[in-house]
Order: C-alpha cells, then sequence, then structure tokens
C-alpha cells in the first residue's frame, strides 16, 4: 500500500536535506565577515523559496514527501533560528537579533509568495 512507503520518501528526502543544510550554512558562514548568522538566514530564506516553488507547482504526493516533507522539513532549521537568535541578544547585540528574527520571518514569507507565483505565472505560458 503507498502508505507503507511514506516514510522512505520522508526519511531520504530529510538526511540529504539535513546534510545540505550542513554544509550549505556552515560555507556561508566560513565565508562572511560577520556575527549576523548569515548561513542559517539564506538557507531558511532558500527553503521558504523552494517550497513556494513546490506548493505552486502542484508536484504529486510522493515528490511532496520527499522535497517538501523531507528534504526542506530538514533543510530549513527553525530551532537554529531561535538559538542564533537568543545568542544575538544574549551577547548585546539585540538589533542584529530583531532584524535577524523579523527579516527571516518577513523574507521567508516573501520568497516563499515569490517562488509559488513565479511557478504559477510560469505555467500560465504552458
Amino acid at each position: 500500500m503507498w502508505y507503507d512507503v511514506n516514510w522512505l520518501f520522508v526519511g531520504a528526502g530529510g538526511a540529504a536535506g539535513a546534510v545540505f543544510r550542513f554544509l550549505l550554512s556552515r560555507f556561508v558562514s566560513q565565508k562572511s565577515n560577520t556575527t549576523f548568522p548569515v548561513g542559517t538566514f539564506i538557507v531558511n530564506i532558500s527553503g521558504a523559496l523552494l517550497l513556494g516553488v513546490l506548493t505552486g507547482a502542484n508536484t504529486g504526493s510522493n515528490v511532496y514527501l520527499l522535497m517538501g516533507e523531507g528534504f526542506l522539513g530538514a533543510y530549513t532549521t527553525f530551532s537554529t533560528l531561535t538559538f542564533e537568535g537568543f545568542g544575538l541578544f544574549q551577547d548585546g547585540e539585540r538589533r542584529k537579533a530583531l532584524v535577524y528574527i523579523a527579516g527571516t520571518f518577513l523574507l521567508g514569507i516573501a520568497a516563499y509568495t515569490a517562488g509559488f507565483a513565479s511557478v504559477k505565472w510560469f505555467k500560465s505560458f504552458l
């Protein structure tokens, strides 16, 4: 039955998403010269954009399980966002913490909307 293998799609996507997040976030953070958690910020915004593209494309359930629930679920990270935001507050960088936390949510919503709308726009020409 189809539901017996759903966990395989989510698990495979999740494993790949977690590794990709780790590698990309670490690479970006090492290249930046700031206390701003730019690696996690880029990961979360790009994940929101990709989720918008994925849902806008109305992919099949297996593709969504693999890429949406699995890959993007593990790729993006709310816990790291809160950990890094709290760390900035503790270090006395309150303005940077507010920009990081609010900016992630606001740009995340904008990125998701842009991804979703761009797929719908592109599909209108097909």
